[in-house]
């Protein structure tokens, strides 16, 4: 199997010729930037070129007028791994790794269900995707260390939490956006939603827990097999007695205070709720205070209102303060950051070539086009039929259209309305649509959550194809029998 670059890359060019034979069009837009539904119309061809393709990694990652550029999330990436590399050299985290692996072994599997539980919330509270990726390095010398792989690894953190944005309850970036583009409440079908939830949560949970349990009794069994040494050694996975001293304690603590503070930042607290304003409140209150509000800056972000620049900045923030806590020297702390950041260099440029795809596309004109396809072919069906057929629908576009926030943008001032015509309640269109979303987002080449966390754990695209094909399966039986059984009830 090519690396992930080469694959990324092959479907580029695919895309490129694509735009050859396939209708260029657009639909008209309002003030807010959002489609007018049946406005589709042909506009001049916009063939894609050999100087295209190789721009479009380049465009991909500083974005262009149609599509948003990676740099926030890979400057992330890179800035994640500068703080782990400065968190490794104090050497708390192997000394804390050890201790986990001492403190679980015989009860390893006890992890799965609960941390998965964990970032499905995440998922479907907040839409926890880019974010993931800072905890892969931690989770990922964890599990191998109990006995498990990187499958599992990547499974608790990348299926637990795009099951959970599948079945976004009151998630601000998919079902925010897509009820707010066709006026109704972000409430409405909640109950369904979170049927969704609590059924695919828990089958997802049982098939990794069962491959899990697998593995940990037949190592050979694992899909990675042949990787079991590497990634031992790779991960720093090493039997220790050595306990963690209080210098190493307190860093530890920083750690972990790190990623409370930024789920905490990006948790849209008022977007759940319009009274939770606390950390709005509590923002103002510094800012107003003599002196110490132009120390702390006046341009400080409320928590809950925190994306990529904010919670790049508590990661380059915290590195610092954890490496002058440990006492290292300036030098120490600098290169170490640098050698972090290096260590995922290759996962920031895969974010940026999976964009390129995008760029390839929406340059080329030929999104509204396929979407265009989809309009004509869902109009006029029973409700049981256009529900499952727009969730199928869905799957190709959540593709092409690897945003779940810019999807809904895009097309749910079309798909509502044609849920109209065949008495499917809009809210079901809206559950119809994140759930496509979210299973493509499970093992989509176009993913730059996907793609950056099989770098990270060093799995072949194919491998994660082999090992999430029955799970994939299952997750769209199951879709498509509520969401059956909620357009005869709804």
């Amino acid at each position: 199997m090519p690396s992930s670059f080469t694959v990324l890359f092959l479907i580029i060019v695919a895309i490129a010729i694509l735009t050859w034979f396939i209708p260029a069009g657009s639909y008209n837009t309002d003030d807010a930037g959002n489609i007018i539904a049946g406005t589709y119309h042909t506009v001049e061809s916009h063939p894609q070129g050999i100087w295209e393709v190789f721009m479009s990694p380049v465009k991909g990652m500083l974005g262009t007028d149609t599509t948003p550029g990676a740099i926030e999330v890979s400057l992330f990436i890179m800035v994640v791994g500068g703080f782990l590399g400065v968190v490794t050299k104090t050497g708390a985290l192997d000394a804390g790794i050890a201790s986990i692996v001492k403190a679980y072994k015989g009860k390893e599997k006890k992890l799965i269900p609960v941390l998965m539980l964990i970032f499905a919330i995440g998922g479907t509270t907040f839409g926890m995707g880019e974010e993931t990726l800072a905890f892969y390095p931690l989770i990922l010398p964890v599990m191998v260390g109990v006995g498990f792989d990187t499958l599992v690894a990547v499974a608790i953190v990348l299926v637990g939490s795009q099951i959970g944005v599948l079945a976004s309850t009151v998630n601000p970036f998919a079902t925010g956006v897509a009820s707010q583009a066709l006026g109704i409440s972000p409430g409405e079908g909640i109950i369904w939603r979170l049927i969704l939830f609590i059924v695919l949560y828990a089958a997802s949970t049982f098939y990794v827990y069962r491959y899990a349990v697998k593995v940990e009794k037949d190592p050979d069994a694992s899909f990675v097999a042949e990787q079991k040494e590497k990634n031992i050694d790779h991960f720093k996975i090493h039997e220790s007695q050595k306990e963690l001293d209080a210098r190493q304690k307190n860093v530890m603590i920083l750690f972990a205070l790190t990623f409370f503070i930024m789920i905490l930042g990006l948790v849209p607290w008022t977007s759940l709720n319009q009274n939770w304003t606390f950390f709005e409140r509590f923002n103002s209150f510094l800012v107003d205070i003599p002196v110490v509000g132009s120390l702390l800056g006046a341009g400080m972000v409320p928590l809950g209102e925190w994306y990529f620049q904010e919670i790049t900045m508590l990661f380059f923030l915290m590195a610092v303060i954890i490496g002058l806590l440990y006492r290292l020297p300036e030098g120490e702390i600098v290169d170490a950051f640098m050698d972090g950041a290096k260590d995922l260099l290759s996962v920031a440029l895969v974010v940026a070539i999976a964009r390129g795809i995008q760029v390839v596309m929406n340059d080329g004109m030929i999104t509204a086009t396929v979407l265009h396809w989809g309009e004509e072919g869902l109009s006029g069906l029973s409700p049981v039929f256009f529900t499952i057929l727009t969730y199928i629908f869905y799957i190709p576009m959540s593709f092409l259209i690897p945003s779940t926030s810019g999807l809904a943008a895009a097309t749910m001032g079309i798909m509502g309305p044609l849920g109209g015509f065949s008495g499917v309640p809009q809210h079901l269109v809206i559950t119809a649509y994140q759930s496509a979303s979210g299973i493509i987002n499970l093992i989509t080449p176009t993913s730059g959550v996907v793609m950056g966390a099989l770098a990270i754990a060093r799995i072949d695209l194919s491998t994660w194809w082999k090992f999430m094909a029955k799970l994939i399966a299952l997750v769209f039986i199951l879709t498509c029998v509520i969401l059956g059984i909620a357009a005869v009830f709804s």
